[in-house]
């Protein structure tokens, strides 16, 4: 059974194109690096940074997804801001492309990639939001 089509935030991890559900996503800010390391925490972590007044980890997206790691500099790229109940999360992506309204893959497995869909300008990959979220978490076991 096919899903209705939902409303996306298509973004680049470096060559690659993938998607979130627009809901998901609380907003796109510019990071101000550098950002505060997190003792213990995996390579994917980058660090926290202050998003006004709330404390908020930074996960290399890249790292997530098995691509090399992406450059932190200034003014470089976008943090993708998800609201996950408590805890809010941060994604270093290199940029966003634009929101289109994309039908999620047919039969989709549950798991951080639920599979490729047709998009303007391409296909693209759609994450899964609980379970991007849920590998995020895993690398801040000691947060």
């Amino acid at each position: 059974m096919r899903e209705a089509p939902v409303r996306h935030v298509v973004f680049r991890v470096a060559s690659e194109r993938y998607a979130l559900p627009l809901a998901a996503v609380r907003e796109v800010v510019v990071p101000q690096p550098p950002f505060a390391r997190v003792p213990r925490s995996s390579e994917a972590v980058r660090g926290v940074m202050n998003l006004r007044g709330r404390v908020v980890a930074v996960v290399d997206l890249a790292a997530l997804v098995g691509l090399a790691p992406q450059p932190l500099e200034a003014a470089s790229g976008h943090v993708l801001i998800l609201d996950q109940g408590k805890r809010t999360l941060g994604f270093l992506i290199g940029g966003v492309l634009g929101v289109e309204t994309i039908a999620p893959p047919a039969d989709a497995p549950g798991g951080l990639v639920r599979g490729v869909a047709p998009a303007s300008g391409g296909a693209v990959t759609v994450l899964g939001v609980e379970a991007l979220a849920s590998e995020a978490a895993n690398g801040l076991e000691a947060v």
